[in-house]
């Protein structure tokens, strides 16, 4: 028995590795190109190749789930079309049996997702942001930043072109206004380091706006005093669905004890949250599908099966996620119905195929 579940478990991790390397190839491709379109001033083709490579992780936390997916369909098929499924099962070996071994592999790569996005996406891809930023320009242009990352704190707002994970602003404009929200002044600062509990600008471009006029007053450097931190802008300068678990969990309960509306980052939370049975569901359904309707096709309706299920999830993911923003239901209802469905239907049909 146990060369049996060695043998599945191998054929199937092995499909889910070459399906996960032909996914990522794809995905380094068309972002490279796409990225290639944006060159200019300091932002060269091997800034461009650089800023690929740091994208990678995130792209790779997105495709393991469908990875999961085709590489069971076309392992267990594989094995399907040989008559090797056929004599496992003759064997006496029970479909529950076959599902645990070919659950074991994916186990695998949902253990590497859970540690790419919590640990490696979040930080790459906020550098990928920023060194573009920087290289086009942000330290010395609003309208150059690539980031539209906006903070408030009583009477001034701020925006900041990049932030590096070291505590690093480049390109910071902050507005004052007066109790009565008139602007008062305009400051831009290249640059801006955390000094601990306070922010050393540098370089600043001051304008005073007084009731007639406006005068520019420019200095070497100054302290400011801000709530802000490095590791509040890490969480602010990402989209809620590159940020790890963690800054997720504590980012939702920091807006929820401010009173400030949540459900983007909660979507998020629950989505991330989740994913490992989101994967499951997916893989339940590729061993469905080759015990029933996909017992004896070829290998390429497989896999062109799988990616029409995979592409019709994503699309209900995407779907009923902003619709619980709009119709204002639970965030985690949303992220759990695709999969409740999914797994429905795999359960439905695995006792329909014995």
């Amino acid at each position: 028995m146990r060369k049996i579940t060695r043998y599945v478990s191998m054929s199937v991790f092995n499909a889910i590795a070459l399906t996960l390397f032909v996914f990522v190839s794809l995905f380094f491709i068309f972002t490279l190109i796409d990225q290639l379109q944006g060159v200019r001033a300091n932002y060269t083709p091997f800034e461009a190749l650089i800023n690929v490579i740091l994208r990678i992780p995130y792209g790779l936390t997105t495709l393991i789930p469908f990875s999961c997916l085709i590489g069971c369909l076309a392992g267990l098929g594989a094995l399907a079309t040989s008559s090797e499924l056929v004599i496992v099962r003759a064997s006496g070996v029970s479909t529950k049996r076959i599902l645990w071994m070919a659950l074991r592999p994916t186990m695998i790569f949902m253990a590497l997702q859970f540690l790419v996005s919590e640990y490696v996406a979040p930080y790459s891809e906020q550098m990928a942001v920023n060194r573009k930023a920087i290289a086009q320009g942000a330290s010395t242009s609003i309208k150059q930043s690539q980031q539209k990352l906006w903070n408030h704190e009583t009477n001034e707002f701020m925006h900041f072109n990049a932030v590096l994970p070291s505590g690093v602003i480049y390109g910071l404009s902050r507005y004052q206004l007066n109790d009565e929200h008139k602007l008062v002044a305009a400051s831009f600062t290249k640059q801006a380091i955390y000094q601990g509990n306070y922010w050393q600008e540098e370089d600043v471009a001051i304008t005073h706006i007084e009731q007639d006029t406006t005068h520019v007053e420019k200095i070497a450097s100054r302290r400011w005093d801000s709530q802000l931190t490095p590791d509040l802008l890490n969480v602010l300068v990402l989209d809620p669905e590159n940020l790890s678990i963690r800054n997720l969990y504590y980012y939702n309960n920091y807006l929820r004890d401010q009173h400030i509306e949540n459900n983007d980052y909660s979507l998020a939370f629950w989505k991330k949250a989740l994913e490992p049975l989101a994967t499951a569901s997916l893989v339940l359904i590729a061993i469905s599908f080759v015990f029933g309707p996909l017992r004896s096709v070829t290998m390429g309706q497989r896999v062109f099966t799988g990616v029409m299920f995979s592409v019709a999830f994503l699309i209900a993911q995407r779907l009923f996620g902003p619709a619980s923003l709009v119709f204002g239901f639970s965030p985690l209802l949303a992220v759990l119905f695709p999969i409740v469905v999914c797994a429905g239907i795999g359960f439905f049909m695995l006792r329909k195929a014995r």
